[in-house]
Parts: structure tokens; sequence; C-alpha cells
């Protein structure tokens, strides 16, 4: 089956353009810039919108507006790919991390792509441990965001990607696999896009141009409802 960015999968894939921004001199402290790595499929390197309008970096934007003091955040490299599944993640983009190196928060998206490509649950889960075990190598677990995989059956162009009802179903339990594992490693567990993105079945300015991912409204909601809150938390902590 084809992946569900409609390009070539794990083995051929090629890397989307990566977002950075120069590097800022200095670590985690109270106030301080922390280096952001985040890591995914196309729902993270934003498939079908402008750089500025991929979830990343409208948070990055946002954050960065904080009054002087709330400290913010520097997106050092998204190395999300599109069609990646969590293996495609732990194959490509962990090895990735050592020139990333130090980083301070990470990110983690990524679940839709093994539902399309009929990965087993057994092996999502286990995927996904090994992504956790190592990027709580480098960081503390509230230092790592793992965010839900949103609907994408809804879109126009969903049903070319299986059956809805069976694809949704799947969708939902790669969610809750994930949460469980997030739960068990401590890690925030980032819930509500399922569901923002479940509102493109009438609402189809949350729909990019290409009929199947969000739109930068879209992204939007994920940041300002649900992302952002809980990274203030994360900037918040001692």
């Amino acid at each position: 089956m084809a992946c569900l960015a409609m390009v070539s999968c794990d083995a051929a894939a090629p890397r989307t353009g990566e977002s950075a921004v120069p590097t800022v001199t200095g670590g985690a402290s109270a106030a301080a810039v922390l280096r952001y790595v985040a890591l995914g499929d196309s729902y993270t390197i934003g498939t079908s919108v402008a750089t500025d309008e991929r979830w990343p970096d409208q948070l990055v934007a946002r954050v960065a507006a904080s009054p002087p003091g709330a400290g913010t955040l520097e997106l050092v490299a998204n190395h999300a790919v599109n069609g990646y599944t969590a293996g495609s993640v732990v194959r490509r983009q962990l090895p990735r991390l050592d020139d990333d190196a130090p980083f301070d928060v990470a990110s983690l998206l990524v679940g839709v792509n093994d539902v399309v490509q009929g990965v087993p649950e057994d092996t999502y889960r286990a995927d996904v441990d090994t992504i956790l075990t190592v990027l709580l190598q480098r960081l503390p677990p509230g230092r790592i965001l793992c965010i839900e995989a949103p609907d994408y059956t809804v879109t126009p162009q969903g049903a070319a990607f299986g059956d809805p009802g069976t694809q949704r179903a799947g969708i939902v339990r790669v969610n809750e696999i994930l949460r469980e594992r997030c739960e068990a490693a401590g890690v925030r567990f980032v819930d509500g896009i399922f569901a923002i993105a479940g509102e493109a079945a009438t609402d189809r300015t949350l729909v990019a141009t290409d009929g199947l991912h969000p739109s930068g409204a879209q992204y939007r909601r994920w940041v300002t409802e649900r992302i952002e809150p809980a990274v203030r938390e994360l900037l918040a902590a001692p």
C-alpha cells in the first residue's frame, strides 16, 4: 500500500526540506533558549504547507513572542519525513541525533503510516519503546513531548488510503499505544489532535491543498489549543 504522504516509503523516501534556524549560544536554563529537535512523519514536516505554517515552526514563533524571562525554543532540526513509520524513525532519524547534540527538547508524532502500511501493533509498540529509550538517554522525561496522530480519514482524499472506518480505528489504536508507552516512561502525551483533525469533515479550511494533510490553520489550532500549553509548562519547570 502506498504511504500516506503519497511518496516512496522508508527504503527510498527522500528527505523533505529541513526547518532550522541559526544556532544560538547557550544551553537549557531558566529564561534560556532550549534547543529543540522534531521527529516524525509528514505531519511534522508539514507536507503541502509553507515552512512557517508547519506546527513546530508555529510553536517556536509563538513561544518566542512570550514575555522576557519566560524562556524560548530554537528549532535546530526537523527530521520528519513523508511516509515514515515509527520503525523509519528508529532507522533513519535517531542516528541523526548525534549531529544535533546537545539539545534540550524533543517531540515525536508518528503512527498514521504504521496504520496505512499495515505494521503490526506489537511492532509499532516496540519501535515507540526504542525511540523513547533513546530520547531518555539524552533528555529527562519532562523534556520529551509525544503528539497524538490526527484523523486523516475525514479529508477529501482520505478514502484513497483504505476503508475510512477501518483506518480510523487503527489510528485510534496507535494513539492508545503511544499514550500507554508515554505513561509508562513518564513522558508527556499531548492529546486532542485527533479531535481537531476530525473537524475537517465539515470545515475544509482545515485541509491543505492536497486534500489530505492539515492546513496551516489546522496546525495553528494544534499549537494554540494543545501543544503550546504543554510546552509552556515545560519551560516553566525547573
